[in-house]
């Protein structure tokens, strides 16, 4: 046997757990919470002794603060766990220190990466390692031996993105591809869509070096070497049992040890068996992983069934096909079923092949082979990726049922042999209906594999009870189809306790005594697989506040209760994704920029919670660590789309601004720009003098400090003449009857209207051109925007219900508001009803809202925009993506010769955000996460497209384009006239 060598820092010897220091297997469950080392406050000496210990011992940042504590108590699951500290060590030398500094003062130790574990075993306790910060490189790639050496911090995405040149991939591949890390994978045993190809990720693992609590660094493979003392033995003697306990037919299970991976006959893969530990045995530093591969082209067969049971039973006749996957879902699971096959269920089956031709063959193979009521063949690469997401996506989109009522995983991943999967959904459907439990089962069903979210009551005491009754009865029902409680995610703390059902006593007592051999002290994730906790504690709803806190806005979809909003984050991750994987979305623009998990929207909802727990973020609303979380969110809104569960945190923020600042003085910008219209309006008449001295370098440079505005950037120019003066000359005493049809109401929004007034200009020209009729609100309006998104949610309700006194004859018209500024739009839109609730008129204003191109859809639709032959660049404003959509403006484009794709992402100005004294190289950062590439690379005769006037003042005061001007589309239209 290789030799185990105790290290420490800078390799001296470290004392392991035999040699008396204190052992966390005292804490065991109990670790997670209240009492025992796992839940020391980290405000007492022991915590800080801790604290001090581990910063001398690692390179790595150690961070004790609450707001650090708070962002790990959570995974994507429905438990929680108070973590002491955080420590993201830089190499394997910070790992060994780190964990010899546990090790001695008897505290456990939990290795994360991206915390999209759905069972809770990444839930913080003791002290986290967080892999997602340094521990991230690709180390080695062998193209013609087809491996990767790799760290566990390493994306999967990032690991496919760079073995794509030699068409090559790593087969496993979970829907969380493009966040989850490898170090994850590994310790869950994931497996994805493509497992029916390339398998688990147990089956794509060739090496590990892994280091143990008890300081021993190993490198394990195939073979014994790097076992730990005994393990041989206890293999050995317990042959019969390892070859008759685990069930059989099964490629996904995932459930507990695989010790049967140390058998004789199977070569004793130590690696293997490492793969799915959950870390419990200790933390990989590096791995080497197999690579397959990839088909040069794909095609999707998509087939529809009556119902997901005939597809799950239609599943296992496909496999002789040689698919790259058989995924299933069903109608309540997908948006939008136009251009799919008919049925109430479908199965997405890809294939592949070397050419384009070769794989549309195939599928077209399986779709004539398939016994299903209709079926196509999807070969476009965006018809499949759209098909994808959708799929993807499931695992937020599940959490609402068709009601809006919350789910929850906790049975999440369980798989049955693939001939039995059709048997086991029509007594799974009827077990829930026993219960009174609603689901939407999907997932894996070339390989038996099932996700489904279900309507526990994780509220109550008597939901909990009948939560941990149906678990335990849903369990014997996987066992007796010859099943495994967990098929992807592992067990954690959602179904360990209930493995005895699948393997019996005496096999569980195996995996403990498996675990002690690597982990004697017990300090290595306490509480999962072997000696768990139960699966009815650590629930995190349970601290949550049980009547709603007194809030402003009404959150319609959560029954107007805050706690339900904020709980809307299951921790999926789809913010935290980043670089050449990310797409076109735009969350989370600031997580994009810092990589930091505070500043994503899973991160900030996180920070929420614990405000509302009150346990680690002990202020309330006052709380310092919210508020610098909230600091760096742009209030984009990206996050309403994007996220699969429809987090809002710019609602959030802007209630959580409200109460932080209540009766307190707020930051000068708040005063500035967050009461612009009031500021513009008292400019306007004295606008060229107010351009004269902004150019008066001290002079600004004074007004900036005073406002609180970067001072990098360059105050805007007032217009001369406002957009409502030139309107009111423009239109003179104008009598003429209107034809309701084609009239529309234009908003002179304060952007266009003091600072941009040449696009209502143009809007005006292009509308009149179409045959509309123009009707102006009859005083002053205003959407509030500025005044919520920092949070002055008492004078944003004024200013609105002014504005519906304002407009109100005119929504007796019920015709289209025209607002050309897409961020006003969106907050008439959404923050308008959601802030005045109470008044019906809130609700018939925001139902007229209109782009400029939907106005012109629906008021002109036979109107042939000017032929304008231009290919375009720029930007879809996030506001519009968000909660406007762009479809309509898409057509337009199209009509006008406009050709090619606007960027996703966000300028990184963001009204009032980009403005900010603090925030300029975030700012910057986010443009160049997507807009500013997009822009350098456009040719000169290429049209740069911003509709929102901070998108075109963030392109204009960035040096790096050399001075490209940005328009809205308005005015390129109105110029081709």
């Amino acid at each position: 046997m290789a030799e185990q060598r105790q290290v420490g820092r800078d390799g001296e010897g470290s004392r392991g757990p035999e040699s008396g220091g204190p052992d966390p297997r005292a804490a065991g469950s109990r670790a997670a919470g209240s009492g025992g080392p796992g839940s020391r406050d980290a405000g007492s000496p022991e915590a800080g002794e801790l604290a001090r210990a581990l910063a001398q011992a690692v390179r790595g940042e150690v961070d004790f603060s609450a707001a650090a504590r708070a962002l790990m108590t959570m995974d994507a699951s429905n438990y929680r766990r108070v973590p002491v500290g955080v420590v993201a060590p830089r190499d394997a030398d910070d790992v060994a220190a780190a964990l010899e500094v546990c090790r001695t003062r008897g505290v456990p130790v939990v290795p994360r990466g991206a915390g999209t574990s759905i069972a809770g075993q990444a839930t913080g306790i003791g002290v986290v390692l967080d892999f997602t910060r340094h521990m991230n490189a690709i180390v080695d790639v062998d193209a013609e031996a087809r491996t990767a050496v790799v760290q566990p911090g390493v994306v999967l995405d990032t690991l496919r993105d760079a073995v794509r040149p030699d068409g090559l991939t790593f087969g496993p591949d979970p829907s969380t591809h493009n966040r989850c890390t490898l170090g994850g994978m590994i310790g869950n045993n994931s497996c994805g869509s493509h497992s029916v190809a390339w398998g688990t990720t147990a089956d794509n693992v060739r090496g590990l070096s892994v280091v143990t609590y008890g300081g021993a660094e190993l490198r394990l493979g195939q073979g014994w070497a790097g076992a730990p003392t005994g393990l041989r033995e206890l293999v050995d003697r317990n042959l019969a049992l390892l070859r008759t306990g685990y069930p059989d037919g099964l490629p996904r299970r995932i459930s507990g040890y695989a010790l049967d991976a140390l058998l004789p006959e199977k070569g004793a893969d130590l690696a293997r068996a490492f793969c799915g530990s959950e870390g419990t045995l200790g933390v990989v530093t590096e791995a080497a992983v197999r690579l397959v591969e990839a088909p040069r082209a794909r095609a999707l067969a998509v087939l529809g069934y009556p119902d997901e049971s005939a597809a799950a039973e239609a599943a296992p006749g496909l496999l002789g096909f040689g698919p790259l996957t058989v995924e299933g879902m069903a109608e309540d699971l997908v948006p939008d079923v136009r251009g799919l096959p008919r049925g109430g269920a479908w199965l997405f089956v890809e294939t592949g092949g070397d050419t384009a031709a070769e794989a549309h063959a195939h599928a077209s193979a399986v779709v004539r082979a398939a016994d299903a009521l209709d079926g196509t063949v999807v070969d476009d690469p965006a018809g499949m990726r759209a098909l994808w997401r959708v799929r993807e996506d499931a695992a937020g989109t599940a959490t609402r049922t068709a009601d809006g009522s919350e789910a929850w995983p906790g049975w999440e991943d369980c798989a049955v042999p693939p001939a039995r999967l059709g048997a086991y959904l029509r007594d799974f459907r009827a077990l829930l209906a026993e219960h009174g439990l609603r689901g939407t089962p999907y997932g894996h069903f070339g390989d038996g594999c099932i996700h489904v979210r279900i309507d526990f009551d994780l509220m109550s005491a008597e939901g909990v009870r009948a939560f941990r009754r149906f678990s335990e009865e849903v369990a014997q029902l996987v066992v007796a189809h010859g099943g495994s409680l967990s098929g992807e995610h592992g067990d954690g703390q959602a179904r360990a306790e209930l493995l005895p059902k699948m393997y019996g006593d005496e096999l569980v007592a195996l995996f403990g005594r498996f675990k002690d051999l690597w982990d004697p002290a017990g300090g290595m994730n306490p509480g999962m697989l072997a000696r768990p906790a139960r699966l009815d504690e650590n629930l995190r709803f349970a601290v949550l506040p049980s009547k709603p806190v007194a809030v402003q806005f009404g959150y319609p979809h959560d029954d107007g209760n805050f706690a339900g909003a904020v709980r809307r984050c299951v921790g999926v991750a789809k913010c935290r994704v980043a670089g050449p994987s990310s797409g076109p979305d735009v969350m989370c623009p600031s997580f994009r920029a810092t990589g930091e998990e505070q500043h994503s929207t899973r991160g900030r909802a996180r920070l929420l919670h614990e405000m509302l727990a009150g346990e680690v973020v002990r202020d309330g609303w006052r709380s310092t660590e919210v508020r610098d979380a909230l600091d760096l969110c742009l209030s984009c809104k990206g996050c309403r789309s994007d996220c699969p569960v429809g987090v809002d945190m710019a609602t959030y923020k802007a209630e959580f601004l409200h109460h932080h600042y209540a009766g307190r003085l707020r930051p000068a910008s708040h005063y500035a720009m967050g009461r612009l219209p009031v500021w513009l309006r008292a400019a306007a008449p004295f606008a060229r003098t107010v351009n004269a001295v902004s150019r008066v370098r001290p002079l600004a440079a004074l007004a900036k400090r005073v406002a609180g505005i970067a001072p990098e950037r360059e105050l805007p120019r007032l217009a001369p003449v406002t957009l409502r003066r030139w309107l009111r000359d423009h239109m003179g005493e104008r009598t003429e009857v209107f034809a309701k049809s084609r009239t529309a109401v234009l908003w002179p929004d304060t952007f266009t209207d003091h600072l941009a007034p040449s696009v209502g200009r143009a809007a005006v020209r292009v509308m009149e051109a179409a045959g509309m009729d123009i009707a102006l609100p009859p005083g002053r309006v205003c959407c509030g925007l500025t005044y919520v998104s920092t949070g002055q949610l008492d004078r944003a309700r004024a200013v609105m219900r002014h504005t519906l006194d304002t407009v109100e004859p005119l929504l007796d018209l019920a015709v289209p508001v025209v607002v050309l500024e897409p961020s006003c739009a969106a907050a008439l839109k959404t923050d308008l009803p959601e802030l005045l609730g109470d008044d019906p008129r809130a609700a018939l204003l925001a139902a007229s809202v209109r782009t400029f191109a939907q106005a012109l859809q629906e008021c002109a639709p036979d109107w042939e925009p000017p032929l304008i032959g231009r290919p375009v660049a720029g930007q879809t404003h996030c506001h519009q993506h968000a909660v406007l959509g762009d479809e309509a403006d898409r057509r337009l484009r199209e009509r006008a010769g406009l050709e090619g794709e606007l960027s996703g992402g966000c300028c990184g100005l963001a009204g009032n955000f980009g403005f900010e004294k603090g925030h300029y190289g975030v700012s910057v950062a986010c443009a160049e996460d997507q807009l500013l590439p997009s822009v350098r690379a456009a040719g000169q005769d290429t049209e740069i497209l911003a509709d929102g006037f901070s998108c075109r003042t963030q392109l204009q005061q960035l040096e790096q384009l050399g001075g490209r001007r940005a328009r809205h589309l308005a005015e390129v239209l109105a110029e081709g006239l």
